[in-house]
């Protein structure tokens, strides 16, 4: 394996910046060699951004996750790509994916409530040009993300019932 996946492979599982003193520690290679690595990876876009993750459910911000299956018609010598570009320019589009299937498009959305959601779909994504339909799924809880357990061994808190 290259240094540089190994240096990608650390960046994906660590879910933040790492020290390059650190990588090139664990890599046996020289901060340096790290250092420009990792511009070099910034500059060509493979290393496109560093993020944490958090459990928002165990906060008290409020907010309603969604995911919208869209169908559209892709346009001529464009494909997806021009309905995609529009779609991902709305600051409440958190992922847009192209998929296979039943579907064309997934767009993820944060809203503050299920009828910003709703609003969001009905006033922006419904009545764009080259979308024919839309479903809305409203994220209930999140078990896992990005590779990351968020529940645990969390303990049963319910009383039991018996009759």
């Amino acid at each position: 394996m290259s240094n540089i996946t190994e240096i990608l492979n650390i960046l994906d599982k660590s879910g933040e910046k790492t020290d390059p003193a650190k990588i090139a520690q664990m890599l046996g290679s020289t901060e340096e060699e790290v250092q420009s690595i990792i511009r070099g990876l910034e500059k060509d876009n493979i290393i496109v951004g560093y993020k944490t993750l958090i459990n928002w459910e165990r906060t008290d911000r409020e907010f309603v996750d969604a995911l919208i299956e869209l169908k559209i018609t892709p346009q001529r010598g464009e494909g997806f790509d021009k309905v995609a570009e529009k779609i991902y320019k709305y600051p409440q589009v958190k992922s847009l994916y192209l998929m296979s299937g039943a579907y064309d498009l997934a767009v993820m959305i944060e809203g503050r409530t299920m009828k910003d959601v709703a609003l969001f779909v009905a006033e922006k994504l419904a009545p764009m040009d080259h979308i024919l339909s839309t479903a809305t799924h409203f994220v209930l809880k999140k078990y896992k993300n990005d590779g990351l357990i968020f529940y645990d061994n969390e303990e049963d808190t319910r009383q039991v019932i018996t009759l």
